[in-house]
């Protein structure tokens, strides 16, 4: 099997599939995951997937770090029979998830219990397109998530919930410079927050992007901001991973 690896409109290259899907329960719900094995793994990466669920887009991201030398865990929050196609789908999946704290911090132990089971790597970077980044620092700042070496998000949204852990590993934020939703006043306010809480975060604007950046073949692709936010995420897994 292989999978095509798009850069803008250019088809760049043909690109092996490193992994399998991976079917797991939480409290008695299915869930189906997918993990990417590396040949000598640095380190292991927890992605968690946009609004849609996890999809091929997710699959192929997890490859990509494979290739880099990580082991990847696409984790799925909506469950294994559940990837909305529709906006209003999408919209009750994401607040099912964000509006319970409890469920949220539940979904992300569950998967990073998984995937850590999956792989020998002793040292995980969380990672969130989207919805992904907007949970994945939600589940940073409960102060819940154990020996994580940093957090990413692509694009994602900020939360506002319980004071920061004093002892946060380093946050990577990539955002696109006219994003509305979140906005740059967004992305100013966390700046701050992140500031009096003395987190180690590193914010990156990317010009002329919007929402969704990363998204091969979607309206929003912009081809320079996603080389250049995927290059400082291969720089932050050796800064935090080795």
């Amino acid at each position: 099997m292989r999978r095509l690896l798009l850069t803008g409109a250019v088809l760049a290259m043909a690109m092996p599939a490193w992994g399998d899907d991976v079917g797991y329960e939480i409290g008695g719900e299915r869930f189906t995951g997918y993990f990417a094995a590396a040949a000598e793994p640095r380190g292991l990466v927890l992605i968690i997937h946009d609004w849609d669920g996890l999809d091929d887009y997710e699959r192929q991201r997890a490859d990509m770090i494979a290739e880099l030398g990580y082991d990847a865990f696409a984790a799925d929050l909506f469950g294994a029979d559940n990837r909305p196609e529709t906006t209003e789908a999408r919209q009750a999946a994401t607040r099912a998830v964000l509006g319970d704290r409890k469920r949220l911090l539940e979904l992300v132990l569950a998967a990073l219990e998984e995937g850590r089971a999956l792989s020998d790597a002793d040292q995980v970077v969380i990672a969130g397109y989207c919805f992904g980044g907007t949970v994945m620092l939600a589940a940073a700042r409960s102060g819940e998530v154990e020996n994580a070496a940093g957090y990413a998000s692509f694009h994602g949204h900020f939360p506002e919930g319980e004071a920061w852990p004093q002892d946060t590993a380093p946050i990577l934020i990539m955002h696109g410079g006219i994003d509305q939703g979140p906005s740059i006043e967004d992305l100013a306010s966390f700046v701050r927050e992140a500031e009096e809480a003395g987190l180690t975060y590193t914010a990156e604007i990317y010009s002329g992007a919007d929402h969704a950046f990363t998204v091969f073949g979607g309206d929003n692709y912009q081809e320079r901001a996603d080389t250049l936010s995927w290059e400082r995420f291969r720089r932050f897994l050796a800064e935090t991973l080795g």
